[in-house]
């Protein structure tokens, strides 16, 4: 069964910033169109940046400038480095394909 599993999230003060990661297993990445997508309380999941087989990224508006998508093929792993962190940015963080179930996710907080 393929599976994205997410890490990296914690707390830290505005103006902070974490790296979360997306280990893939028994899917090769590269080849899909990955996401990285984040609910916070009451709202609705939203898109905060994306990457193509090309490597060709998209960012939310709220986002750009501050957080960077990547991927490493060797280890098979997307990544989502998150500087400049905002309250607003506080949500529950989740990677995504067309081939995959949504996962856990990880937890963001961002303290003013």
């Amino acid at each position: 069964q393929v599976q994205l599993v997410e890490s990296g999230g914690g707390s830290v003060q505005a103006g902070g910033s974490l790296r979360l990661s997306c280990a893939a297993s028994k899917i090769m990445i590269r080849f899909y169109t990955m996401g990285w997508y984040r609910q916070a309380p009451g709202k609705q999941r939203e898109l905060v940046a994306s990457i193509t087989s090309a490597s060709n990224t998209n960012y939310a508006d709220s986002v750009k400038g501050r957080f960077a998508i990547s991927r490493d093929n060797a280890k098979n792993t997307l990544y989502l480095q998150m500087n400049n962190l905002k309250p607003e940015d506080t949500a529950i963080y989740y990677c995504k394909c067309t081939a995959a179930n949504w996962g856990q996710g990880t937890q963001v907080t961002v303290s003013s």
